[in-house]
């Protein structure tokens, strides 16, 4: 029995170790952590940086911490939250557009605490949080001391909060093992983020973003949270009633000699638009065709005069034009003095085939001169391609509020050059163009241009030789070559008649459509004419757009302005 008892004790040590081990791993695992986490490795910032979070998203790029204050780069804020600042890299000048006045800033400027409110560093230019606030509506709250500097910058709206009915930590992950970003006592209250089944995704008042146990929140209530900021009004030149506008093809001083004969048997008409002004290098110089008379002539029949601007000569490259700031101020100031000289009502912007990278400086030149013919009483209307993925850098949206009119360019649907024959104007592209501006646009400043004109397709069968050389390029797919001239209605009916072919109603297009063959080559010819013409204005007068525009006066038949004058009144 005295051998027994030591073995007894040698056992129950053993299971008392055993149990304490097993004790110990259980607290082990589900004893909460308390050690902290480094902020800095958090927010993945050191030195000077300081993290961006944009509705409580962690931003890729980062601010910096300097002179007392938070700057955050120009480019981080023009994709998120105000594209309205512009740096000119030519000219390292900040310029902002606001409805009245353009306001320009360099490094040199000071702001009123007397430290820069911009800073050139390593390409990027980073603009001060102050001047940011004066012209964003967003609140902003910078936590700037300390490790781990963060600027919370969020939307203003409705919110999930929850007061901490027992306090606890913000953790960096949902679990009691993950490090703790700060401490939430009683009474604090949270933005409740994401809600899981025993952890919830929180911003705490301290601005940090991490991971708190749902028992020790109260149920959240929805907020709603909103700033005083008040926004700039950009107050718009508009006309009484539906607009209806006629571009009037000006190609020399002597066509101004043919204004009596186009407006002769216009009905309805209040607005002529002739191509007067074409630009000529990348200097702001232009070439013009105005002709005072010719205003005199057009007011005294009751017409508004909006002289167009285009950018179609080869020696203009429209991204380097208007990159520059002294260049677009030496061209706006120059079609201001213009439109005094001529005694113009407004202009009209036909820039087309702009780049990608030139958007960025057009919508710039249009908050420019929008300043100018606010500040003059003038109308400023913009022509647009039918919306597409590939011309969003027009920024439709923008022109909506900063110009007067917006105006859809409703034709070219197939046009010179393309690789296959179709109709330039189908009654689905042109309700397209206009359902999708009006995402972007307000109706009562959209105006829906339609076409006089219409294209005589020929396709004639390649040849052999033709085929080879086609062979690895984009015209491979293609067995016909296809070439096309524009006719006016009357013209175009004229030739359908001596073609001795019948139309027939396309009803996809809605058009009438006429083919036939010829000297071995296919002919075909999608019409405009009152029917055409008729649902595409049922269309304006459907959606209530500011009015129609018409390219262009001289091409369509006697019976069409009968049409317009019935839609617009």
């Amino acid at each position: 029995m005295r051998k027994v008892v030591p073995v007894l004790v040698a056992v129950g040590l053993i299971i008392l170790i055993a149990v304490g081990f097993v004790g110990f791993q259980v607290l082990d695992r589900y004893m909460p952590t308390k050690e902290r986490a480094d902020l800095a490795e958090v927010y993945d910032v050191s030195g000077d940086e300081t993290a961006i979070l944009y509705n409580y998203e962690r931003q890729e790029q980062t601010g910096i911490y300097e002179n007392g204050q938070t700057y955050l780069p120009v480019s981080w804020v023009n994709d998120h939250i105000n594209e309205r600042f512009y740096w000119d890299s030519t000219e390292d000048l900040l310029v902002y557009a606001l409805p009245d006045q353009i306001v320009y800033a360099d490094a040199e400027t000071k702001g009123s605490n007397g430290a820069p409110l911009l800073l050139v560093k390593d390409e990027e230019v980073y603009l001060t949080l102050g001047l940011i606030a004066n012209y964003t509506d967003v609140q902003i709250q910078t936590f700037d001391s300390g490790d781990g500097r963060r600027v919370l910058i969020n939307d203003w709206g409705t919110r999930n909060i929850a007061r901490v009915k027992k306090a606890g930590s913000l953790r960096v992950k949902g679990g009691v093992k993950s490090k703790i970003l700060t401490d939430l006592a009683k009474d604090d209250t949270v933005t409740v983020l994401d809600t899981m089944e025993k952890w919830s995704k929180v911003a705490s008042s301290n601005g940090n973003i991490g991971y708190v146990e749902n028992k020790r929140l109260a149920a959240a209530e929805s907020q709603k949270f909103s700033g005083n900021f008040t926004a700039p009004v950009y107050k718009n030149t508009s006309m009484s009633g539906k607009i209806v506008l006629g571009w009037h093809q000006v190609t020399s001083q002597d066509g101004n000699n043919t204004f009596d004969s186009i407006v002769a048997k216009t009905k309805g008409m209040n607005v002529i638009s002739p191509t007067w002004f074409s630009l000529t290098d990348n200097n702001g110089n232009y070439k013009s065709l105005a002709s005072k008379d010719y205003v005199a002539k057009a007011h005294a029949k009751g017409l508004q005069v909006w002289a167009l601007i285009d950018n179609f000569s080869a020696d203009v490259q429209t991204e380097t034009l208007l990159a520059s700031t002294s260049t677009r101020r030496k061209l706006i100031d120059s079609l201001i003095a213009d439109v005094g000289k001529y005694d113009l009502d407004g202009l009209n912007l036909d820039f087309e085939s702009l780049k990608k990278e030139a958007g960025v400086h057009y919508i710039e030149f249009i908050r420019e001169l929008s300043v100018k013919c606010r500040q003059n009483g003038l109308v400023l209307s913009v022509d647009n391609y039918v919306p597409k993925s590939f011309n969003t850098q027009y920024d439709r949206k923008e022109q909506g509020i900063v110009a007067d009119y917006v105006v859809i360019m409703g034709y070219d649907e197939y046009y010179a050059g393309s690789p296959e024959a179709g109709p330039v104007s189908s009654y689905n592209y042109v309700k397209e163009g206009i359902t999708e501006t009006l995402k972007e646009v307000p109706a009562e400043k959209v105006i829906s241009g339609i076409p006089f004109f219409t294209r005589l397709w020929k396709e004639t069968p390649k040849t052999e030789e033709e085929l080879k050389s086609d062979k690895g390029t984009d015209a491979e797919q293609y067995s016909t070559t296809v070439e096309s001239d524009a006719y006016g209605m009357d013209n175009a009916q004229a030739i359908v008649k001596q073609a001795g072919v019948d139309t027939t109603w396309d009803k996809k297009a809605g058009q009438n459509y006429a083919t036939w063959e010829a000297d071995g080559s296919k002919y075909e010819i999608w019409m405009e004419d009152s029917k055409s013409i008729e649902a595409k204005l049922k269309l304006m007068k459907k959606y209530k757009l500011a009015g129609t525009a018409e390219w262009s006066l001289g091409q369509e038949s006697s019976d069409i302005w009968n049409l317009i004058q019935k839609y617009v009144n």
